[in-house]
């Protein structure tokens, strides 16, 4: 008698492994991913999209409503470390609601290739402004600016510097320019009630801009708003601000009042990041445990290394600051720095509280799986809500030197939270947010220029979450140091702007 291929028992005793909980589990984790993909592709149904290049090779992408004709545009400027994506909260509902809208990145940031330098954002500008009238869509009459953070100094500079050009500029979460009652033409000034610096620094441009005034006829129209509940990035993502830029540009170009489309990106990617971490958490009886003997203890006290680790690494830059500019380190703007500091903070922490065991081929692998999972769980997405994932090749090369410089850190993390329960995780990540928040905000205050630091601190207990949970799936130390290093380099060299 001929026996069947052994594909079907392999296939029932992968299930029994399994068992019938976590294969609901799974399955709703991939229903989950699923759903999230259709929920960010059908944000841009209805809408032309067009990847164009500047005149400087500047990446530009062009979004307007399919069919439309004769419409009045918008140019979009991100702010530092952000980019195209990073500005699609505003850019979609824009296009959505009868606007051809021309993203950029800047020089430095997200996928160009040039290097930022005093001229390249009014460059980039002009090249993004002479992109758009090449496009058939649009009514060369009718263009407006929107600006976030840097991106709004660039904007109210240009619009000054051309009010030709420009009927409108939005300045979101503004920083300065020279602005004067004539000019910028119709500024609008909008900033979120959690970033008390920048909303100040509105309400100051409008005193010198002559104060509130409705007259956006004549060109000379001005106004703040406070958007409720936002800080310096989540304002990108609020329905409150779409809708305030709508409106504002509606009345600029005498068009009837209109709702600006919900943008629920953010809400996907989070379910997307939630359904690959139940993945992994599902298959985890899949990946064969590290050996018992695992990791030895320097000291009672393993947890007392972080701390002291975080003082050393504000320490060290503080130093180097005496020195030279500590925030070019490594060709990144910020990031090159940022890298140094983990490393100072994981060398300390790994050499006072434990003897890590010996890597193995094995530990390797998965964790180049636990990277791969990261970079599909984390970063794929991300390249069309927030972040450009994929890297320049001048990023690429800094990946694994930064990556380097994560790993003890990681390493000393994942031995910590070998084995134990998810209570003790819950802990163990709480206490490294606490301590890199804490140590992150001092090193503000004893390097300046590292001071942009401070505005993603609200993203570091996501990052620090999403790392724990992955890799407690993989429940090796080396393993975890390694797939979560690869992944944090690259997200340290994806960010930040090259120098």
């Amino acid at each position: 008698m001929i026996r069947p291929m052994s594909s079907l028992p392999r296939r029932s005793h992968l299930f029994a492994r399994l068992g019938p909980f976590r294969l609901a589990l799974v399955t709703a984790a991939l229903l989950l991913i699923g759903l999230s993909w259709w929920g960010v592709l059908a944000g841009a149904s209805g809408l032309e999209s067009r990847r164009l290049s500047g005149a400087n090779g500047e990446p530009l992408l062009f979004l307007v409503p399919a069919g439309a004709t004769g419409v009045p545009a918008v140019i979009i400027a991100h702010g530092f470390s952000g980019s195209t994506p990073f500005m699609l909260g505003f850019g979609q509902p824009l296009a959505r609601a009868g606007y051809g809208v021309m993203l950029l990145d800047f020089d430095g940031h997200g996928s160009a290739r040039a290097r930022l330098d005093d001229g390249s954002l009014q460059r980039n500008l002009d090249a993004a402004y002479a992109a758009l009238l090449a496009q058939p869509e649009i009514d060369p009459a009718r263009v407006a600016l929107l600006g976030h953070s840097m991106g709004s100094g660039a904007v109210m500079s240009a619009g000054i510097a051309a009010a030709d050009r420009y009927r409108a500029t939005v300045a979101v979460s503004p920083t300065g320019a020279d602005v004067s009652p004539e000019s910028p033409r119709n500024l609008l000034l909008m900033a979120g009630t959690l970033e008390p610096q920048f909303a100040a620094n509105g309400r100051d441009l409008l005193a010198r801009a002559g104060g509130a005034n409705d007259d956006l006829a004549g060109g000379r129209g001005r106004a703040m708003v406070d958007v409720p509940n936002v800080e310096h990035i989540t304002i990108l993502f609020s329905r409150t601000a779409h809708q305030a830029a709508l409106d504002w540009l509606n009345r600029t170009f005498d068009l009837p009042p209109t709702t600006a489309a919900a943008d629920r990106r953010v809400v996907w990617y989070v379910a997307h990041l939630a359904g690959w971490l139940l993945l992994l958490a599902a298959a985890a009886p899949l990946i064969p445990p590290a050996a018992p003997a695992g990791a030895r203890r320097h000291s009672p006290w393993p947890w007392l290394g972080l701390p002291l680790g975080a003082l050393a690494a504000v320490l060290l830059l503080a130093l180097l600051g005496r020195v030279g500019d500590v925030s070019r380190l490594g060709g990144l703007l910020v990031g090159g720095a940022l890298a140094l500091w983990f490393a100072a903070l994981g060398l300390v922490w790994l050499r006072l509280g434990f003897r890590p065991p010996r890597p193995t081929g094995r530990d390797a692998l998965w964790g180049l799986l636990l990277f791969a999972a990261l970079t599909l769980a984390f970063g794929v997405m991300a390249d069309r809500v927030w972040l450009p994932w994929w890297l320049t090749p001048a990023r690429l090369l800094r990946w694994l030197p930064a990556a380097a410089a994560a790993l003890p850190w990681l390493l000393a993390a994942g031995v910590a939270q070998q084995g134990a329960s998810t209570g003790r995780r819950a802990g163990w990540w709480l206490f490294q947010t606490v301590v890199i928040v804490t140590g992150l905000l001092l090193t503000v205050v004893v390097s300046p220029g590292m001071g942009f630091i401070a505005l993603l601190m609200p993203l570091i207990p996501v990052i620090l979450a999403a790392m724990s949970l992955a890799g407690a799936a993989i429940d090796r130390p080396w393993s975890y140091a390694i797939g979560n290093a690869l992944f944090f380099g690259w997200l340290l060299v994806a960010v930040f702007p090259l120098a």
